[in-house]
């Protein structure tokens, strides 16, 4: 596997993010519709990641923005994760550990202090990964921070 760092409107991780939505449809009954865009993620507010399998495939995203909206639940220092994602024909791999871990890196190296995400109750999975991780729950925070089947977890840089 090889992990690159490209642009949130790549077209790669565009194929990415159409198939995370039919995921959250399939899962929540419809596509997360959080505000994104690319320059988001554009270093050294941001970092987006994406692995390639070795036939070239596009297989996993993840990336995080800086944040510092008090108003919607951030603190200053902030790095908020989003799009992490493996296509389900390499889960189980490690790969969402070793995109998780880069992003971690990269959010420190900028000076952010705290690594935040929101994940829902229909991925146990990813709040499995999290927990495991070092993530612990938060209050909630961000676009979602009203819906009852958000969780949302932090973890200190």
């Amino acid at each position: 596997m090889r992990i690159i760092p490209v642009r949130y409107d790549h077209p790669d991780a565009v194929k990415l993010n159409d198939i995370v939505q039919e995921e959250y449809t399939e899962r929540y009954g419809e596509s997360d519709v959080t505000p994104l865009a690319p320059e988001m993620f554009d270093p050294p507010h941001g970092l987006y990641l994406l692995a390639y399998d070795d036939e070239g495939r596009p297989v996993a995203t993840g990336g995080w923005r800086a944040q510092e909206d008090g108003e919607t639940g951030y603190a200053p220092g902030d790095a908020e994760i989003k799009r992490m994602f493996v296509i389900r024909e390499v889960r189980g791999q490690g790969l969402a550990r070793r995109i998780l871990a880069a992003l971690e890196d990269s959010a420190r190296e900028a000076g952010r202090t705290r690594m935040v995400l929101e994940t829902g109750t229909e991925q146990p999975e990813a709040m499995a990964l999290y927990a495991s991780s070092g993530y612990a729950p938060t209050p909630k925070f961000g676009y979602y921070r009203f819906h009852d089947d958000s969780r949302c977890y932090a973890k200190p840089l």
